[in-house]
């Protein structure tokens, strides 16, 4: 029962946005599975100003030297490869670890999707844009904050299946507290595997869990051979260094898993700023350096060639509270600087993403977000991760937050493109065929584009005030939860092969029978 003419025109503007957004959905296999960037990466520093911070991250590996903790056998490698071990504290002589890592490490590689056209590559000049990753919460507007559950991960990697504007489906994209810890990566993977086709991430809460995770993906991908992990990557991996200088057990236990098993991993220092690294720029961006090339170089000696992404998550504290802070320009600073270190390096880049401190999805997300999306396309990042969904610092995914987000990473996949200077582009025909004083809007020129002369977002409403009036004067965080429950609604499984998805459904029951629900 329609309570309102104002309820009824609300109803009728969030179906149309909706049905947009769905139309958009269905054209995802046509749109292109990874960003081509045409714009030059914006840098911050010249040769001298990159120079002095590799210089000042060998002087921290020569001098003061990374802890590999509890993991003796990581250890033994790095000492048979020339490195001063001392207990757990490892030094490196000056230019080892970049020596190392520029021998072996792919420039560009490729991460096979269980439907072909949905394989991205990761590296310059390309893009890849990934969902929210790790939060325990999420909010919608009907429900408000709540802990995550199977349904909700499920929803999401739904979602980011539906899209056109991302290329991976991510990996714990929220956690499913409803599955006891030592279960859920099981559920996880075999979520991704099943409700979506695009690439994916794996666990990495212990070594067991990457085996796992190797394990799903090679029954996944068993109609392409026994052997096909051997010389395809498939899975990448979120690998965290414990900042302030230490890589602890079992972040490399699964790091050596998916390195012996020719798997990607994200070498990726997560840093709060003034907590876990110096308070200034080029402090923390040494430091950052530092810590991944301590982890890649260890990736390489566990298996040369294995893929690797350099990944920096440096945010800004407040230093009244000591609460992570995001949108800030210092970030940003720090995520160019390490965009150009990567590049020197010879190594693929992860970092940014629409990151905001705000709670719900409000003006405090959109312009932190904002301010932290911006650097990310601007300095060239080849796979970002959190590009949708991030609320309160990381601890929640919004499901309207989501949908807002896609429509800026959208906009930054026609961004990127750069200016179109055919023929066409350069409309000189239709400036001459309209001559002075004359609108374009019949113009043959217009007429033969308009339908894709620009990008037409799914969430803004562009109507006039009465329009939007009329329509119920919904605010963007309602009109998006109308379209993510249409989308939700209206989800179409990828295909998949009868007997694979019974060996998925059989490892994952036999191995999840190995545990008591007890256990965590």
């Amino acid at each position: 029962m329609i309570d309102s003419p104002r309820e009824g025109s609300a109803r009728q503007s969030g179906g149309r946005a909706a049905r947009h957004a769905h139309r958009a959905a269905l054209a995802h296999a046509h749109g292109a599975p990874f960003l081509t960037r045409s714009l030059k990466p914006y840098e911050v520093l010249d040769e001298e100003g990159l120079s002095l911070i590799e210089h000042n991250a060998d002087t921290i590996l020569e001098e003061v030297g990374i802890i590999f903790r509890g993991d003796p056998e990581s250890l033994t490698t790095l000492k048979d490869a020339g490195a001063d071990v001392v207990g757990e504290l490892v030094k490196f002589p000056r230019g080892m670890c970049r020596q190392i890592i520029q021998a072996t490490a792919p420039k560009i590689f490729t991460q096979h999707a269980r439907n072909p056209e949905r394989t991205v590559q990761l590296g310059d000049p390309y893009t890849v844009l990934a969902p929210n990753y790790g939060s325990p919460f999420v909010r919608d507007l009907d429900n408000g904050r709540r802990y995550g559950t199977l349904e909700d991960f499920r929803n999401f990697v739904k979602l980011a299946y539906m899209t056109p504007h991302l290329h991976h489906s991510g990996g714990t994209v929220c956690e499913p507290v409803d599955i006891p810890v030592n279960k859920r990566h099981l559920d996880m993977v075999y979520s991704h595997i099943r409700y979506s086709d695009k690439p994916f991430m794996g666990s990495v809460t212990h070594p067991d869990r990457a085996r796992d995770t190797v394990e799903l993906a090679k029954i996944a991908f068993s109609d392409r051979g026994p052997d096909y992990l051997d010389d395809h990557t498939v899975v990448l991996s979120l690998i965290n260094a414990n900042s302030p200088l230490v890589w602890d057990a079992t972040m490399l236990g699964v790091a050596r898993v998916y390195a012996q098993a020719n798997q990607a991993t994200l070498i990726t220092p997560f840093i709060l700023a003034g907590a876990m690294s110096p308070v200034t720029v080029a402090g923390t961006a040494a430091q950052t350096l530092a810590e991944a090339l301590a982890g890649m170089a260890f990736v390489q000696l566990v298996r040369p060639g294995a893929p690797v992404i350099l990944g920096s998550f440096a945010s800004s504290i407040s230093m009244q509270s000591g609460a992570p802070t995001f949108g800030t320009p210092e970030p940003a600073l720090v995520l160019y600087i390490m965009a150009a270190l990567a590049r020197r390096l010879g190594v693929p880049f992860r970092s940014g993403g629409n990151l905001c401190a705000a709670k719900t999805a409000d003006a405090q997300a959109a312009y932190e977000s904002a301010a932290t999306f911006i650097p990310t396309i601007l300095a060239g990042t080849n796979f970002v991760l959190h590009a949708a969904g991030w609320l309160e610092g990381g601890l929640s995914i919004g499901y309207e937050k989501f949908i807002l987000d896609l429509d800026q990473c959208g906009m930054a996949g026609v961004f990127v493109k750069g200016v179109d200077l055919s023929e066409n582009g350069q409309a000189l025909d239709a400036i001459r065929e309209n001559g002075p004083g004359m609108h374009f809007l019949g113009n043959s020129h217009t007429l033969a584009n308009f339908e894709n002369a620009f990008y037409r977002s799914a969430t803004a409403d562009n109507n006039s005030f009465e329009q939007w009036l009329e329509d119920g004067a919904l605010e963007s965080p309602q009109r998006a939860n109308k379209i993510w429950k249409t989308m939700l609604a209206e989800y179409e499984a990828p295909p998949i092969d009868p007997g694979i998805d019974e060996a998925l459904l059989e490892y994952v029951a036999q191995r999840k029978a190995a545990f008591p629900d007890s256990d965590v």
